[in-house]
């Protein structure tokens, strides 16, 4: 999500060419990267990520990216036109995104954010008077449905959903013959736990995986923010207001303080917790530098104690998901 913002396409090939040669086959996107959103870098992150998968084989890859839906404002997208999971804008969007991804098909096609209100990136409580109207979710089914028959995508996942969400895609899918979910992207990370409430056991009764992003919880759990490191969260104002609220700053220099006393740098803690719960499917990290993606794979051999992780339920009851 950085590449075309932080990185250049150099820098993007780079890290991608030391990922895949350590193993990394899965490989997450969206339309509207990089971020922060703007009109004139939109797109850059898909061709960033084309430009390198047009050299390599495409069958050991699996490829996610993501559409857009109603609620947030960028009129550059689809030429101005609102952003709703309609027919049209779907298939505009796909065709879009395996352009610049220089690819015939895409593995996973995400759903970037419900297309109905929900509270999100941040907001915690639902509110009935910004209920809006929303493409029915039938309808979605439908596009994405004509969209696998065609080839152009093999999976549908959600992102940033609910559980009322979930259990509708659920059922609409099964009561109508409509492609399943296989998987939802959303935060979960030391500082901001929710999906253990309400979202694991729907997930798990419907066998959809976690694609947990922001493990790191936006760099803030590798403790740079606590000694002054530059990074998103001060270089980009208005982003990630979640990591501005009470009690983040000392939910992390707890964990930063038991990673130090077990001689474990960390962001391996905060990556190793998450790729520990059985709900996890894949941990998606993303680096501006090839020293923090290296840094980010070294995680792969920690594996925390039961020792460890009871001390982390500990600090978790002292301070519960401060960044929802």
């Amino acid at each position: 999500m950085t590449f075309g913002e932080q990185n250049s396409l150099a820098d993007a090939c780079q890290q991608l060419d030391y990922a895949f040669s350590v193993g990394i086959n899965f490989i997450d996107t969206a339309e509207m990267y990089p971020v922060p959103p703007k009109a004139t870098t939109q797109g850059y992150t898909e061709s960033y990520i084309g430009e390198w998968l047009k050299t390599k084989p495409r069958d050991q890859i699996i490829l996610a990216t993501k559409v857009i839906g109603a609620g947030r404002n960028f009129p550059w997208i689809r030429g101005g036109r609102h952003p709703a999971l309609t027919r049209t804008n779907i298939l505009q969007a796909v065709d879009q995104s395996l352009e610049r991804l220089q690819t015939d098909y895409i593995d996973l096609y995400q759903i970037h954010w419900p297309d109905r209100y929900v509270p999100m990136f941040g907001q915690t409580s639902f509110d009935p008077q910004l209920n809006r109207d929303a493409v029915p979710i039938p309808e979605q089914l439908e596009t994405f449905k004509e969209l696998i028959q065609a080839g152009k995508i093999r999976y549908l996942g959600v992102s940033n959903e609910t559980p009322w969400g979930v259990c509708e895609f659920s059922r609409l899918a099964k009561e109508m013959h409509l492609p399943q979910i296989v998987s939802i992207q959303n935060a979960y990370n030391l500082i901001n736990r929710a999906f253990e409430n309400g979202l694991a056991e729907v997930c798990y009764h419907q066998k959809i995986g976690l694609l947990a992003y922001s493990p790191l919880g936006f760099g803030v759990l590798t403790g740079k923010y606590l000694t002054g490191g530059i990074g998103r969260l001060n270089l980009y104002s208005a982003f990630g207001q979640r990591y501005h609220k009470v009690n983040v700053q000392e939910a992390t220099q707890e964990y930063v303080k038991l990673a130090q006393q077990n001689g474990i740098k960390p962001s391996h803690l905060a990556l190793a917790f998450v790729r520990s719960r059985w709900f996890t499917t894949s941990t998606i990290i993303g680096a501006t530098t090839m020293e923090q993606l290296q840094e980010n794979l070294a995680s792969l051999s920690v594996e925390l104690s039961s020792e460890i992780l009871q001390e982390i339920d500990k600090i978790h009851q002292r301070y519960p998901n401060p960044a929802p």
